[in-house]
């Protein structure tokens, strides 16, 4: 404001030093009414609450409904269909979400097991070719439909170059989780 009042009394009008200090010219006009700065009045002024507003009822049925015992592993987007369904109806989905979040209530409610914290896997580095392979399945389509073949990639993780390829109509061996691998790649 300062500045902007400074380039006036030298001659400049109000638009371009409003302009030149990056200042909308309707806020100037808010802040610098009747020769004098006024106050930012937003924060303290007092806002009607709206009309449409949750009573403390209404929140608290709210929570009695999410914590029923057919409804506790339920999310409000399946609580909601379910009691319009019997004709009830005390709020939106979004003011379900809102009122437990605000009670600390709004986690998985679900019956699942959290997540896991999994150990990575640890990563192996090559400082020189040779040292260090890894390999790959990828399934190429063949002309008939639902049948396809296995190509098996042995890589050089330190030059990313292929070592090693076959081509296989099926699976070879089967491993403890589900997976086969060739009989010369398992060992």
């Amino acid at each position: 404001m300062t500045l902007i009042l400074e380039a006036r009394q030298c001659g400049c009008r109000l638009e371009p030093a409003c302009h030149e200090v990056q200042i909308d010219l309707r806020t100037y006009r808010r802040w610098y009414q009747q020769g004098e700065v006024q106050t930012d009045k937003r924060p303290i002024c007092l806002r009607p609450e709206p009309a449409n507003k949750l009573s403390q009822q209404e929140r608290d049925a709210i929570i009695e409904v999410c914590n029923r015992s057919e409804f506790a592993s339920l999310p409000p987007t399946q609580i909601v269909p379910t009691l319009l369904d019997r004709g009830e109806y005390i709020a939106s989905e979004s003011s379900y979400y809102r009122i437990l979040s605000a009670q600390g209530q709004l986690n998985k409610r679900g019956r699942q097991r959290s997540r896991q914290k999994r150990v990575k896997p640890t990563s192996y580095t090559a400082t020189d070719s040779n040292q260090v392979y890894t390999w790959d399945i990828t399934y190429l389509p063949s002309k008939v439909q639902g049948q396809h073949y296995y190509l098996y990639v042995i890589e050089d993780i330190y030059s990313r170059k292929i070592v090693g390829y076959e081509v296989y109509e099926a699976l070879l061996i089967k491993s403890g989780k589900g997976r086969s691998y060739p009989t010369e790649l398992a060992s």
